[in-house]
C-alpha cells in the first residue's frame, strides 16, 4: 500500500512512470524495483527494436494523429491469486486501450504488450479490450486492434476463455454497424485469432506476425508434420493461401500507415458515409487508352487493373487480397473524390473464371461495402464458373450462390461495366440487371450470352455440323452469326438488360455520372431477423 501521508502529486507521477515501463503497485514503494522495472522495459524495446518491432505504445503513436491518444484503464491489474500470479501484477495488465484520432476522426485502439506475460489474455486484459468495444459501439466509431498476444494466459484457466468470448460476442455484434480492423503485429495463436477473423480487414507483417489455432510443436506432435511457424501461419500463407489476411506489409510502419489509409474509405459507422477527398482529377476526363485494353480476339488475356486505374482519381486502387484468388480483383477507388468498392473479374489468371476462392473473397467484400454504404463498381470478363470435379466436390454450387446472395442483397449504389464475356450464370451473379444492379454499361466488345459462341453451336447445331461437306467452316459461319444475334451486348440492350453500350473512353465519365445519380439512392429489403446465407 502507498503511504496516506505521500504527496499525491508524487504518487501520480511514480504511478505514471510505472505505468510506461509495464511494472506494478509492488514496485510503488520500492525504487530499486522501480528501477528494475524500467531496466527491463528498455531491455525488452531493444530487442524488439533489433527484430524490426515496435512497442506497444509506439505502434499506437504511429497509427494515430500526434498527441491525439487518450489512456484508458491505465493502472488496471489482474485479480488472480494462484500459480504465485499476486506477486506478478502490472498496471494494464498487458494492453494499453483508448481512443484517438485519424485524420480528426475518433477511433477506438487497443494494442497488446506482448512483453508483459507474452500478451496473454486474462479477465482484465479481456475487460479493457470489451471496454472500449463497448464505447465505440455507443459512439459510433472505429476499433482497431493492434494483435501481439501468445493466447489465453493459462494461469488464469476458464477465466482467459470467458474473456475471449467475450471479446468474440462484441465483434459479432459489432460487425456490420463499425468498422473493425486488425493488424497482427506478432504471434496470435489459439483464442487470439478469432477475434481477427471476425474483423473486417486483416492485415499482417512479413517475417514477424503470424495466427495459427495450434503451433507447429502440437501438430509435430499430434499428426507428425514438420512445418514452420513461417509455413504455418506466416503472412504469405494467410495472403496468399488461406485468405485469412487482407494486406500483407513489409514492416510494422507500412502495415500501421495502411490502416490509416483503410479508415479514409470507410464511414465511421454505418449510419454515415465515407468522406469525400477534394479531386484534382475532373470527373469528365475521358479514357481515350481504354479503347485498346480488351483485345478483339476473345482468347487473348489483358490486365483488369489498367481499367481500374483509368477510373480512379488520380489513378490509385487500393488492392485488397491481392495475392489471394487472384481471379477476381476487389479493392478501393475514389470516384470524384467518393469512396467505391471495386470487384472485377482478372482474364489474366484462370481467364477470369468464378471458383470456390474468388467467390467467397467477393462476396465478403461486397457484404462488407454494403453495410458501410460504400457504392459497388463491377468490371465483368467471365466466360464462366470454373470446371472440374474438385470445384464439384468442393462445393462451387454453395460458395458461387455466396457472391449471388451478396449482390442481390446489396443496397448501396450499383454501376456495372461488361467489358468483355459475360456467360451463363456467372452474368447473372455479377451484379446484373436481373439482381438489382442499378446502371448496367457494356463496352461494344461484350458478348452476353449463356455460353460462348463455338460450344453454343456445337449443342444447337450438332447434326448440322456433322453432316457438312466441311464441318469446320461450317461450324466457324455458325457460330459467327450467333455470335451476331445473342453474343453482341445489342440484344441485352433491345431487352433493356443492358442501360447503354458504351464507348470505353468514357468509362470514367459514365461511371462518375452513374454515382453522383445514384449518390441519394434508398432501398430496403423484406423485413426480416436476417437472411440465411449459405456459408
Amino acid at each position: 500500500m502507498v503511504d496516506p501521508k505521500r504527496d499525491p502529486r508524487a504518487e501520480f507521477e511514480t504511478r505514471e512512470r510505472l505505468a510506461d515501463v509495464g511494472a506494478g503497485p509492488g514496485a510503488t514503494r520500492d525504487p530499486a524495483v522501480a528501477a528494475q522495472a524500467a531496466s527491463t522495459h528498455a531491455a525488452v524495446t531493444e530487442r524488439l527494436h533489433a527484430g524490426g518491432r515496435m512497442n506497444a505504445r509506439e505502434r499506437i503513436e504511429l497509427l494515430l494523429d500526434r498527441g491525439s491518444f487518450v489512456e484508458l484503464d491505465r493502472f488496471v491489474t489482474h485479480a488472480t491469486h494462484d500459480f504465485g500470479m499476486a506477486s506478478k501484477q502490472v498496471y494494464g495488465d498487458g494492453v494499453i486501450t483508448g481512443h484517438g484520432t485519424v485524420d480528426g476522426r475518433t477511433v477506438f485502439v487497443f494494442a497488446q504488450q506482448s512483453e508483459v506475460f507474452g500478451g496473454s489474455l486474462g479477465m482484465a486484459h479481456a475487460r479493457k479490450i470489451c471496454k472500449v468495444m463497448d464505447l465505440a459501439m455507443d459512439v459510433g466509431a472505429p476499433v482497431i486492434g493492434l494483435n501481439d498476444s501468445g493466447g489465453a494466459r493459462i494461469q488464469e484457466g476458464v477465466e482467459s476463455l470467458a474473456g475471449y468470448a467475450e471479446i468474440f460476442k462484441r465483434n459479432v455484434l459489432a460487425s456490420g454497424v463499425v468498422p473493425q480492423i486488425s493488424v497482427i503485429l506478432g504471434p496470435c495463436a489459439g483464442g487470439a485469432v478469432y477475434s481477427p477473423a471476425l474483423t473486417d480487414l486483416v492485415l499482417m507483417v512479413d517475417d514477424t506476425s503470424y495466427m495459427f489455432i495450434t503451433g507447429p510443436d502440437v501438430i509435430r506432435a499430434v499428426t507428425h508434420e514438420e512445418v514452420t511457424k513461417e509455413q504455418l501461419g506466416g503472412a504469405v500463407t494467410h495472403n496468399e493461401r488461406s485468405g485469412v489476411a487482407h494486406f500483407r506489409c513489409g514492416d510494422e510502419s507500412t502495415a500501421l500507415a495502411m490502416t490509416r489509409q483503410l479508415l479514409g474509405y470507410f464511414p465511421s459507422n454505418n449510419l454515415g458515409v465515407a468522406p469525400a477527398m477534394r479531386s484534382s482529377d475532373p470527373a469528365d476526363r475521358r479514357c481515350p487508352e481504354l479503347r485498346d485494353v480488351v483485345p478483339v480476339d476473345t482468347t487473348k488475356p489483358y490486365d483488369i487493373r489498367q481499367i481500374i486505374t483509368e477510373v480512379a482519381d488520380g489513378g490509385q486502387f487500393l488492392e485488397v487480397q491481392a495475392g489471394f484468388a487472384r481471379n477476381i480483383v476487389i479493392g478501393f477507388v475514389r470516384v470524384d473524390g467518393r469512396s467505391v468498392g471495386v470487384v472485377a473479374n482478372q482474364p489474366l489468371v484462370l481467364a477470369g473464371c468464378l471458383d470456390i476462392d474468388a467467390s467467397t473473397k467477393a462476396a465478403r467484400f461486397v457484404r462488407m461495402c454494403d453495410a458501410f454504404n460504400i457504392p459497388l463498381l463491377t468490371l465483368v470478363d467471365v466466360p464462366g464458373f470454373l470446371p472440374g470435379t474438385e470445384q464439384e466436390f468442393r462445393g462451387i454450387i454453395r460458395h458461387g450462390a455466396k457472391l449471388l446472395y451478396a449482390f442481390t442483397e446489396a443496397t448501396v449504389p450499383k454501376v456495372t461495366i461488361v467489358t468483355r464475356k459475360a456467360y451463363g450464370g456467372a452474368y447473372d451473379v455479377m451484379s446484373s440487371k436481373h439482381i438489382r444492379g442499378d446502371i448496367n454499361l457494356a463496352y461494344p466488345t461484350a458478348e452476353i450470352a449463356v455460353m460462348g459462341a463455338e460450344g453454343a453451336v456445337n449443342i444447337i447445331f450438332r447434326r448440322e455440323i456433322a453432316g457438312a461437306v466441311d464441318p469446320d467452316a461450317t461450324r466457324k459461319r455458325l457460330a459467327d452469326e450467333y455470335r451476331e444475334l445473342f453474343a453482341s451486348p445489342y440484344k441485352a440492350a433491345e431487352l433493356g438488360f443492358v442501360d447503354q453500350v458504351i464507348d470505353p473512353a468514357d468509362t470514367r465519365v459514365r461511371v462518375a455520372q452513374s454515382f453522383a445519380m445514384l449518390e441519394n439512392k434508398r432501398q430496403d429489403n423484406p423485413r426480416k431477423k436476417h437472411g440465411n446465407i449459405p456459408l
